[in-house]
């Protein structure tokens, strides 16, 4: 790394983190915890506004650097979040707050500031709470919302881009992380050194990016709900069996990418995040760095990895947090690109699942059923679709699965959870792994460009999988050879 990169990685690390070693306490760190605590302040404040608690839970995390500051205001300068500092001072969830809203990463890798939601992925809430915080700002004073994408995503983006432009493109941004227990989440562990920009930061980002947009253009005559219902309805959701996401018009955690997307690919995100940057050497008084010749370059380098890992390619539920036993002996590592792609259907379970809590159960029943009634090493597919949005890993891109007898070292087996004999998967869920997972699976050198896609009982004739209905469906793909 250059002397530049390395006093810059110092100088942002230090900005963004406090590394920590304070014991967590005793409180859930899911978003179902911080909802109710949050419920619990409106509550016992009747009339409450939804921007005068958003306001008074960043005064209470000491959210006031100097970018929010000039975005939103200092909330040491807000009456309405001064007043009630005190009623979530004096609520026994104060704790929790202090706690969950400030995020940091110890010396040991563990994130705090983070929660798990019911969908399976974890969000950092600082970057979420100042998204919200932003819309409300515009919708309550009638103005135009500013400040939305530096403030969620815009700046630590930026930095991060920055301070470790000398690093492969792969490490500068993440790394995602496991719960110690996704039922009662205390602890979240990094599954390696940290970028400014892990995974739960990012997705807080863009779920605050989504509100606060949504809220900022509410109509008139339109009144934003209130911060715990706002919450409960964007993670707190139910899918129906028949129609699963297809059915979902409103704005929902499984959809963040796509939604993100939408709101920001308008943007000629390279010169947002240039002009962010500037303010932030600005209000830091760092004016210098911007005389370094590369730091365009590595923000186009930055942006091009970020659209694909977070954009391009489908979030993947990976095996610590569906509940994954280790393999029974050493995996055979694939040689990449592969040429095949073949598609399943898992007949048992039956049903779609539609929650992360019913995909993982299904995910940890057949690697028990592959592991120790067939006696194989893992469970056997590459990947699997769940229709709750998500696609868990199996066993992954680098490593040989057990999925297709005899074919196993040239392709991946990909799953839809499910019975496909006479009924189709959701078309969210077959898009999943049309569009994204494959196209992910090509850009990132899994997939051959010319690969081919096969059902599974195209090349193993004693099976019927993946059902008669999705056989049909897939023929009409582009790649599938008869």
């Amino acid at each position: 790394m250059s002397l530049f990169g390395v006093k810059f990685f110092v100088l942002a690390f230090f900005y963004f983190f406090t590394v920590s070693s304070r014991p967590t306490g005793v409180h859930l760190r899911n978003m179902d915890s911080f909802i109710r605590a949050v419920r619990q302040v409106e509550d016992s404040n009747p009339g409450l506004s939804p921007l005068a608690l958003v306001r008074a839970l960043r005064r209470t995390a000491g959210h006031d650097d100097m970018m929010t500051i000039h975005f939103l205001g200092g909330s040491y300068n807000l009456t309405d979040a001064a007043g009630l500092e005190t009623a979530i001072l004096n609520a026994s969830s104060f704790s929790f707050f202090d706690k969950a809203i400030h995020h940091i990463v110890t010396d040991h890798g563990e994130e705090r500031g983070v929660v798990l939601a019911p969908d399976g992925t974890t969000i950092a809430l600082a970057p979420l709470l100042l998204g919200i915080e932003s819309g409300l700002k515009a919708k309550m004073e009638g103005t135009t919302a500013v400040g939305i994408f530096p403030l969620t995503l815009g700046r630590t983006l930026g930095l991060s881009f920055l301070s470790l432009q000398d690093f492969p493109a792969f490490l500068r941004l993440g790394p995602n992380g496991c719960w110690d227990n996704v039922e009662r989440p205390k602890v979240f562990k990094l599954s390696r050194p940290p970028t400014l920009a892990t995974d739960a930061l990012i997705n807080g980002g863009m779920d605050g990016a989504i509100l606060g947009t949504n809220l900022s253009n509410l109509s008139a005559s339109e009144q934003p709900q209130a911060l715990s219902e706002i919450l409960k309805g964007y993670y707190s959701f139910v899918l129906s069996e028949e129609r699963g996401l297809d059915a979902v018009t409103s704005h929902v955690s499984p959809r963040r990418r796509e939604l993100s997307r939408s709101i920001l690919e308008t943007l000629d995100l390279h010169s947002q995040l240039m002009e962010t940057l500037t303010l932030v050497w600005k209000l830091e008084k760092t004016e210098w760095i911007a005389l370094d010749t590369g730091v365009s370059k590595a923000v186009k380098d930055g942006l091009k990895t970020f659209v694909h890992k977070y954009w391009d390619c489908p979030q993947i539920i990976s095996r610590c947090q569906w509940g994954a036993k280790p393999p029974r002996d050493t995996p055979i590592p694939l040689s990449l690109p592969l040429q095949f792609l073949y598609i399943h259907h898992t007949y048992e379970p039956s049903s779609p699942c539609l929650s992360f809590t019913k995909c993982s159960r299904n995910m940890r029943s057949m690697q028990r059923f592959h592991q120790e009634d067939r006696g194989w090493n893992d469970i056997g597919y590459s990947f699997v679709v769940g229709s709750d949005g998500y696609i868990y890993e199996g066993s992954g891109w680098n490593l040989r699965g057990r999925h297709t007898r005899n074919h196993n070292s040239i392709g991946y087996g990909v799953s839809i959870i499910g019975n496909y004999t006479s009924t189709l998967p959701s078309r969210h869920a077959m898009n999943l792994l049309r569009h994204r997972l494959v196209q992910c699976a090509v850009d990132g050198g899994g997939l051959a460009a010319n690969f081919t896609i096969h059902g599974h009982r195209q090349v193993v004739n004693y099976t019927t999988c993946p059902g008669d209905a999705l056989f049909s469906e897939i023929r009409n793909w582009e790649h599938f050879q008869g």
